[in-house]
């Protein structure tokens, strides 16, 4: 009997009730697909990028980590780490990085696991298959989870979104750079290697 292949829609999201044990070993069982979870138990399963963005994605995780090796300051993760946020969510920012002693005050088994936390900074780089509206809600449900600085980068429109605790959020048109403000202490990502 040949194995069966099925077809899913490119951003598939169902309600399935999981504990959080049956979701990671959903997630590891098929290593092969990217999940997230909605605060309301939605399950998405998110199609692999395609091959620029996913280097520019590598670039954009490149440039946070060699400012974070200078400073040792907390801990840098790419788009297969998935956070457990406050609000039950489980999320996967394409870049994301989180203060040192936030991280050492999780159990190794937290951290070997979906961290239980929010990062302090978290980067959607959207991809053809993103939406405006859906990657705005996951920035807001970041930062609403504790997380103090978001970005959005826009490739396509060549825009950059920022979002803070309690302000709206900023909208840059075409900028070279962009801060990591008092977050990221004299970071700066340069755009030049993103667009």
């Amino acid at each position: 009997m040949e194995p069966h292949t099925i077809f899913l829609p490119p951003r598939l999201e169902l309600k399935i009730d999981l504990t959080e044990e049956q979701f990671w070993n959903l997630c590891h069982e098929n290593s092969d697909l990217r999940f997230e979870r909605t605060a309301k138990g939605e399950l998405i399963i998110m199609p692999p990028t395609g091959s620029i963005t996913g280097e520019r994605n590598a670039d954009l995780n490149y440039q946070v980590k060699a400012w974070s090796r200078q400073n040792n300051l907390g801990k840098v993760f790419d788009s297969s780490s998935c956070f457990r946020l406050p609000n039950g969510a489980e999320r996967s920012p394409d870049a994301s990085w989180v203060k040192l002693e936030r991280w050492e005050a999780l159990t190794p088994e937290e951290q070997n696991s979906f961290a239980p936390l929010c990062p302090d900074f978290v980067v959607e780089l959207m991809s053809p298959s993103d939406t405006l509206a859906k990657t705005r809600e996951k920035l807001r449900e970041y930062i609403e989870n504790g997380a103090q600085l978001g970005w959005i980068i826009n490739r396509k429109k060549r825009q950059v979104e920022i979002y803070r605790p309690n302000q709206e959020p900023e909208i840059l048109e075409n900028p070279a750079t962009v801060s990591g403000e008092e977050v990221l202490p004299e970071f700066s990502l340069d755009l030049a290697t993103i667009w």
